[in-house]
């Protein structure tokens, strides 16, 4: 079957990216989705806090899925629920294989990967300790409770500050469960600092930084876990042992880009941020395959996965029709000191832009910094201050493309702490 455009992932980059193709002038689109409905992640996120940035109210997850849904079944775009996809080609070819169709090939001249991401597993980090039941990561725990309506434990020791950890633990502890404490090995959270206060301050959960739990402790199920501070070097420190009796242990600790079918098909990935290599349009280094969302590198907020979509779902479109940006000059983003990683990687200079948003994130909590963007040549392009940064929250900077076209080389995006 053909199609104009294919995007892999109902979530809501899919369905960000499929609507904006769709309005763009885009009329031969699939949505290929392996879930039995469309609304990814969204629809096991009750809570509120959604769409503040895009719809300007508060929302929750089904809640903000919902008004894409509604706008895609509006639509003519087709829908594949149930529909896992097994390859992508170069050639823009995507296998697929379903209850409904069998195996499949779907043809397309632009493809939009939007695979979202998963969770870091006990066997990724490493716990010492037996291996009892009661260990879940906080998104299985989180799916569970909130869309198969089981309760996972009643005591719980939460590892790693992640937003998911953060917003599990108030929602344990809504349920009826003893949430004793959230354990993280680095000295700051790594969760947005309103969930830090609505998820933990106001329920008065404990929150222990520079700690880990070393070790877990049970035979058919959980019985306790034993809880350390660590160093400089992440190692836990002998004697400062503390054990807290508990049935379950949730896992927050970190996310990665779902990027199997992304390698497979050639797409130059970067280490930084374990996604794809885009340009501003978000395209990859595959012309006419596009990557946007948390398959590209992880958001704090699904307002920013809507928006970075919405320009991948554009340029999807405007490559059906015919246009593409030009490769004649392309121009580097690099990350300098503090700074892990920069989205865009590369610029088509000779693409129809004014602005260009840059999306980063900082290696360590910065109080009063100044972000820099400078040239090759050391020129000071432009400066934005800000009063806090920290890795847990992103950050964003918009790029005027005057500024651009004065810059000698690459550019590089970094911070520096204000210790005036």
């Amino acid at each position: 079957m053909k199609y104009d455009l294919v995007v892999i992932g109902g979530g809501p980059a899919g369905l960000s990216a499929a609507n904006a193709a769709w309005e763009a002038g885009c009329r031969s689109i699939c949505i290929v989705e392996r879930d039995r409905e469309l609304g990814g992640i969204l629809n096991q996120c009750i809570h509120n806090g959604f769409g503040l940035h895009y719809f300007k109210e508060e929302l929750t997850g089904p809640e903000y899925a919902g008004r894409f849904i509604e706008k895609i079944h509006s639509t003519g775009v087709d829908i594949c629920l149930e529909a896992m996809a097994l390859e992508v080609t170069p050639e823009k070819h995507v296998h697929i294989v379903s209850p409904s169709g069998g195996y499949e090939v779907l043809e397309a001249k632009a493809v939009v990967l939007t695979m979202g991401c998963r969770e870091r597993t006990r066997g990724a980090i490493a716990i010492p300790g037996t291996r009892p039941a009661g260990v879940f990561t906080a998104g299985t725990a989180q799916r569970y409770l909130n869309m198969e309506g089981y309760l996972v434990g009643r005591r719980v020791v939460i590892l790693g500050s992640g937003d998911i950890g953060l917003i599990m633990a108030r929602r344990m502890s809504l349920e009826g469960a003893k949430v004793l404490a959230c354990v993280e090995v680095m000295p700051y959270s790594g969760g947005l600092t309103r969930n830090i206060v609505q998820c933990l301050h106001d329920f008065n959960i404990p929150l222990y930084l520079s700690h880990t739990i070393s070790d877990i402790q049970g035979k058919d199920r959980v019985e306790r876990v034993v809880i350390s501070e660590v160093g400089p070097d992440r190692r836990p420190i002998p004697g400062t042992e503390m054990i807290l009796d508990c049935d379950t242990v949730l896992l927050s600790v970190g996310l990665i880009p779902e990027n199997e079918l992304s390698r497979s098909a050639g797409v130059q990935m970067d280490p930084r941020t374990n996604g794809p290599v885009v340009y501003e349009n978000m395209e990859t280094s595959i012309p006419g395959v596009f990557a946007c969302g948390n398959v590209l590198h992880v958001h704090d907020l699904v307002d920013f996965v809507t928006a970075e979509s919405a320009r991948a779902g554009q340029a999807a479109a405007a490559l059906c029709a015919g246009t593409t940006p030009s490769s004649s000059q392309i121009m580097e983003l690099k990350n300098g000191p503090v700074v892990s990683y920069t989205v865009p990687q590369r610029i088509h200079m000779a693409a129809d832009f004014q602005t260009v948003d840059v999306f980063f994130r900082v290696r360590a909590v910065c109080g009063k910094s100044r972000i820099t963007v400078t040239d090759e040549a050391g020129t000071c392009l432009a400066s934005f201050r800000r009063e806090r940064l920290a890795p847990g929250e992103m950050e964003n900077i918009k790029l005027p493309r005057k500024l651009l076209e004065n810059a000698q080389g690459s550019i590089t995006v970094s911070v520096e702490e204000d210790l005036a």
